[in-house]
């Protein structure tokens, strides 16, 4: 840590924020404190009194330890960066996504099983437009998988590739993605707490990159309504005690095991309910349609990209189940443990598996189930499925659920319903929304 002038110790909340303090080197091992109500607020900082927050308690603070082995090096020239664990009262703070997250991964523990997450961003890059707001990158070259400066004239997503390599954040690729503007981040699998950590730090390193060459990255599902939108992939492989991929069974004719059919099902089965922690913008809504190849359908496939639960072709320690639903308006480890708990209770509700998609899926698919149809629906079907509230945590739900529903109401106050703006990314979501997101 001497080789540190400071330490910004940070943390994930409920509304995708990286939260924190920065610190002296000589005191970081003390960790920091916060107000516990900070989970109170909405992106305008409005403050509602959600369970658990203790708004009108008094406002009393949370502990925020570290530990100091795991500080690194961050992206602003001599300050160390580190993911902190939110306390309260001795005790684990139950809405805190990291926590939450902690929770699923020990519940597969228990059962034999170590997950593993891979996880991929797609973000637009936008720059100042004539009025201080914002439009979309200037690159009229770019295309599907371009890399270079016909895609990247400003070296936006290039300078964050770079700084990726200089900290340490173990990037697999980086490339244009579909729509004009548009990047891919893919980062390597790891331990499902490493990952997420690594994806969290990522996305803050990110923007703040863009954001002082001028450009704003944002990761909103689809802010740009002339396009396509932007997705968090969840990529799932389970090892067993002996080291294994358990989601392989060569006897089986596709190759995959009961173990992996159980947790496709369980994610199929819980998707509505997700959703809402998946999916937690009204925003999000614009994305999950049908043609917008996003994680729309109840649905999975072998190598099948409009297909929600895509498998890939390899059948080896690479395969996987990757959920193509989430978007990156969530937090990250909130999303990690959405899908880990669905897939767990895919197995230990022992729920069968659809057949895998033979169509198209793109305004069609084998099934006639989708995700709610705006954040209102995804909400009520949280509230309905007591299975998955009950296995992520009663905690986290109750809190998230009355944010959400707050936050829903400013947006219909401001445009009426959720269907008479489906297509248009409106005044309100640029205010709410896209200088955080």
């Amino acid at each position: 840590m001497t080789d540190h002038r400071r330490i910004r110790v940070l943390w994930p909340d409920h509304l995708a924020l990286a939260r924190g303090k920065y610190l002296p080197t000589h005191l970081a091992h003390r960790g920091t404190r916060h107000s516990m109500s900070v989970f109170a607020l909405l992106y305008d900082r409005d403050m509602i009194p959600a369970p658990g927050t203790r708004m009108l308690e008094g406002f009393p603070d949370m502990e925020c330890t570290i530990d100091t082995s795991a500080i690194r090096d961050g992206w602003e020239e001599g300050v160390g960066v580190v993911v902190g664990d939110l306390v309260s009262d001795g005790a684990p703070v139950s809405f805190a996504p990291r926590n939450a997250l902690r929770e699923a991964v020990a519940a597969w523990e228990a059962l034999g099983y170590t997950p593993k997450i891979g996880i991929e961003f797609e973000a637009f890059v936008l720059q100042r437009d004539d009025e201080g707001g914002w439009e979309p990158y200037d690159c009229p070259g770019s295309y599907v998988y371009g890399t270079g400066p016909m895609s990247d004239p400003m070296g936006i997503a290039e300078a964050i590739h770079d700084v990726a390599d200089a900290v340490g954040f173990r990037l697999e690729s980086v490339n244009g993605e579909f729509d004009s503007a548009q990047f891919e981040f893919t980062l390597e699998y790891d331990d499902a707490m490493a990952a997420a950590d690594e994806a969290f730090l990522f996305r803050a390193m990110a923007r703040d990159v863009a954001y002082e060459m001028g450009h704003l990255l944002t990761f909103l599902p689809r802010p740009l309504l002339d396009r396509g939108g932007s997705g968090m992939h969840i990529n799932l492989s389970l090892v067993d005690a002996d080291g294994n991929n358990a989601l392989l069974d060569p006897a089986a004719a596709d190759g995959l095991s009961d173990l992996a059919h159980r947790c496709i099902a369980g994610q199929l089965h819980h998707l509505s309910a997700m959703g809402a922690l998946c999916a937690p913008t009204v925003n999000s809504y614009k994305r999950l349609r049908p043609g917008q190849i996003s994680g729309y359908w109840a649905n999975w496939g072998h190598d099948h990209r409009c297909a929600t639960v895509r498998v890939n072709p390899e059948r080896d320690g690479s395969t996987r189940l990757e959920n193509r639903m989430p978007d990156a308006s969530a937090p990250i480890h909130t999303v990690v443990a959405a899908v880990l708990t669905a897939a767990r209770l895919g197995l230990e509700h022992r729920l069968d598996c659809p057949g895998p998609e033979t169509g198209d899926a793109i305004e069609e698919a084998c099934t006639d189930r989708f995700v709610a149809d705006g954040l209102g629906g995804a909400l009520a079907a949280l509230a309905g499925d007591d299975v998955f509230a009950d296995a992520i945590g009663r905690g986290l739900v109750d809190q998230f659920t009355a944010i959400k529903e707050a936050e829903l109401g400013k947006y219909l106050e401001a445009v009426g319903d959720e269907a008479s703006a489906r297509d248009e990314f409106t005044d309100w979501e640029k205010a709410f929304y896209l200088p955080y997101l």
